[in-house]
């Protein structure tokens, strides 16, 4: 039996496995008979592909019985797209976007899945108007940005939140062993939470840095259900502008002269030189 035809016949015998919690294994001539009961007709598998879906963890047989383990849902899915796209087009959104890159505005292609906030992102209000927007979007995975850059672990938690520019002990671990970049990343991080404030900094580390859903952080935070996303707002917003301030509108100096008029600094240059 080819290659080709193995894969195929794996697929089979992986999507018969999954149909069912406990599939009775019947040996025969040749290979093996599956059976999940008066539901689906039994089905006949050679011995090399219950070999091999065994060996790839894809089933487990015990006895006389075999059934899907988890890892059989991705591979099934996996099997239904083309071999060369297959596990990545599984895990992505791919989207384009507009992102900032040494000061410089590109196009990239980023995949929205990645991170719980790419699912916000896309989230709209009633008005059909985006939930977020494109600033407090942008703001968020700058802290991301910024949080990886830093080397933060996921063990600095809330009680770390509204200090993150003060810890300055030394040792493994501490500040000595960042490099500058890291250094600087993590003064940045600690300066956005003081902007963002000590009541909605969390909600905006749990998303943009840490990757909790929505869900989680308000049963860990003990928040009413589809609270997080308002705080998460009003937090992106707070930092957005943080990131980027409007200006004053202050007084302005002005110049007063005719056109091509230039001040006569001879009688300064004089002075000095006298002096």
């Amino acid at each position: 039996m080819s290659d080709a035809v193995d894969a195929k016949t794996i697929v089979r015998l992986v999507r018969y496995a999954a149909s069912h919690p406990a599939v009775v294994v019947e040996p025969g001539e040749g290979g093996v008979t599956l059976s999940a009961g008066k539901d689906r007709p039994p089905r006949h598998f050679p011995h090399g592909a219950l070999d091999r879906a065994c060996a790839s963890g894809l089933v487990v047989r015990e006895a006389s019985r075999v059934r899907a383990t988890p890892e059989a849902q991705g591979f099934l899915r996996r099997a239904l797209l083309a071999p060369d796209d297959a596990f990545q087009e599984q895990h992505r959104d791919i989207d384009n976007r507009t992102v900032s890159v040494d000061g410089i505005r590109q196009t990239a292609r980023v995949n929205a899945l990645e991170s719980p906030l790419g699912a916000i992102a896309r989230l709209k209000e009633k008005s059909g108007q985006a939930f977020l927007t494109p600033e407090a979007v942008a703001a968020g995975e700058r802290l991301h940005a910024d949080f990886t850059r830093a080397q933060l672990q996921p063990r600095l938690t809330m009680a770390y939140e509204p200090r993150l520019a003060s810890k300055t002990r030394g040792g493994a671990g501490g500040t000595a062993d960042l490099s500058d970049t890291a250094l600087a990343a993590r003064m940045r991080v600690g300066r956005a939470m003081e902007a963002i404030g000590p009541e909605l900094c969390g909600v905006a580390l749990d998303v943009c840095c840490f990757q909790k859903g929505l869900e989680l952080v308000e049963r860990e935070r003990q928040w009413p259900a589809r609270s997080a996303k308002l705080m998460l707002r009003a937090a992106l917003m707070t930092l957005a502008r943080h990131y980027a301030p409007p200006r004053p509108a202050g007084r302005q100096s002005h110049a007063w002269g005719a056109e091509g008029y230039r001040p006569d600094v001879s009688g300064l240059v004089t002075g000095i030189k006298d002096g």
